[in-house]
């Protein structure tokens, strides 16, 4: 199992599209994980928070299916999509333990500057 972490970037993408080059090469399933932030001040919005992350994940999905489709024939991968919630690291490890990876793959922090 080849575990990739996305969340919509480009880097993340970079990374999914890396970790399914990874998977194939291995004859493994590859598990794109996408981690949905539990924010503390969120916990006064409530509801809201949880539909918006929802909504990603849902959107993720979607152009997953849609690459995956694009791709058939060319590019065969048995691939899976999760959902976690946390901060990313604690919510990609909860992943990479619960699927018992045989490599986690990120991409790089957009936010670091």
């Amino acid at each position: 199992m080849i575990v990739a972490g996305v969340d919509g970037s480009d880097s993340s993408w970079r990374a999914a599209a890396y970790a399914s080059g990874l998977a194939r090469r291995q004859n493994a399933t590859l598990a794109l994980v996408y981690v949905q932030p539990v924010l503390a001040s969120g916990a006064a919005l409530g509801a809201a928070v949880v539909e918006t992350t929802e909504e990603v994940a849902e959107e993720l999905m979607m152009e997953i299916r849609s690459s995956a489709e694009r791709l058939r024939g060319i590019w065969d991968v048995r691939w899976e999509f999760h959902t976690f919630r946390g901060d990313p690291y604690t919510g990609l490890v909860q992943a990479a333990d619960d699927l018992t990876a045989d490599a986690v793959v990120v991409g790089a922090s957009e936010q670091a500057g």
